[in-house]
């Protein structure tokens, strides 16, 4: 059996049991990764490498550890009966596209309108960070976010909008630097108040890839 196809075959047996690789297997296969570009992974500088390598990937995907939804759990309720836009602008945005897993980096704009609870807006920023923290495509991480806020705020209407700038596209491919990327999900009247969205929207000034 080949090396290939031995690690193919560890890695069924640990999904069909629920398994997750040790910390061990991980920083092997950083150094099979190391050796594979061409490089010695037992060199001065990159003998600490899969170590370091493992514990970045620890905090760029915690989100994987963390349920969002309970982040917006605690609500407020007094709010003198406030029912107007609440927005949330240029809100950094650090992710991993699941294609290359090479940084996606950008601005996270989101605008909600309160039924009957509010939540903290350090809350929100949150939610933005564990979808964040996790592998996907822009698309689909602007979904999980407007999706989230809706099912447990249960506002009026939810909307978010990203612009990013792709690392996979500026730094290899195609190779386009200052090329973003602008998603958006609309929830609620944010669909159909045109008024309303056109309000919205004009609070979000777009930048270069969001970076600005």
């Amino acid at each position: 059996m080949t090396y290939a196809a031995s690690v193919a075959a560890l890695a069924k047996y640990r999904k069909e049991h629920g398994l997750r690789p040790s910390r061990e297997d991980a920083e092997a296969a950083v150094r099979v990764l190391l050796e594979w570009s061409g490089d010695d992974p037992e060199r001065e500088g990159l003998m600490d490498t899969p170590a370091r390598v493992v514990r970045s990937y620890e905090e760029f995907f915690e989100g994987y550890n963390i349920d969002p939804a309970e982040l917006l759990a605690r609500t407020f309720e007094e709010t003198d009966d406030y029912d107007d836009l609440i927005v949330l602008r240029n809100m950094r945005l650090e992710s991993h596209c699941e294609h290359h897993v090479v940084p996606i980096i950008g601005k996270v704009h989101i605008a909600y309108l309160p039924a009957s609870r509010v939540v903290g807006i350090s809350k929100l920023a949150r939610v933005v960070e564990v979808y964040a923290k996790r592998l996907q495509i822009q698309e689909t991480l602007t979904s999980q976010i407007a999706d989230t806020i809706q099912k447990v705020l249960q506002p009026r209407g939810v909307a978010v909008v990203i612009e990013a700038a792709h690392m996979c596209m500026t730094t290899r491919g195609i190779k386009k630097p200052g090329v973003s990327m602008l998603t958006r999900k609309l929830l609620g009247e944010f669909q159909t108040d045109a008024e309303l969205r056109r309000d919205f929207l004009s609070t979000i000034p777009m930048t270069n890839g969001g970076m600005g």
